[in-house]
């Protein structure tokens, strides 16, 4: 199986679930989120998806929960739109990669004040 494949499947799923969650899921728990990106095993059987959420750790929790409890919705979805003969499973994972850029970028900006302030 090709790997392009599985970028350009992880691709439309990306679309589509951003455009769910654009429409509106009917969960309230589901706050800010943004679908940063979504791995496809070759096999096209699974797919990592990977969000973020704007808020704190409460919203986080929350919008974890309203996700995994949606799951059989959005693949019900992805199977309407995708039209292929198996709708990856789906796991969502949170991205911690924003948050860690913040946190070097911020580590930086700190460094360069105390250097200038020399």
């Amino acid at each position: 199986m090709s790997t392009q494949r599985a970028q350009r499947v992880g691709e439309l799923i990306q679309q589509e679930i951003s455009a769910l969650l654009l429409r509106g899921l009917n969960d309230p728990r589901i706050g800010f989120t943004t679908i940063t990106g979504v791995e496809v095993t070759p096999d096209l059987h699974l797919a990592r998806v990977y969000y973020t959420v704007i808020g704190d750790d409460a919203a986080r929790k929350a919008s974890a929960a309203g996700l995994k409890s949606s799951i059989p919705f959005i693949r019900q979805q992805l199977g309407k739109q995708l039209r292929m003969r198996y709708t990856p499973d789906l796991i969502f994972h949170y991205d911690t990669s924003i948050e860690y850029g913040n946190r070097i970028e911020s580590l930086l900006r700190d460094a360069h004040s105390t250097e200038s302030d020399d």
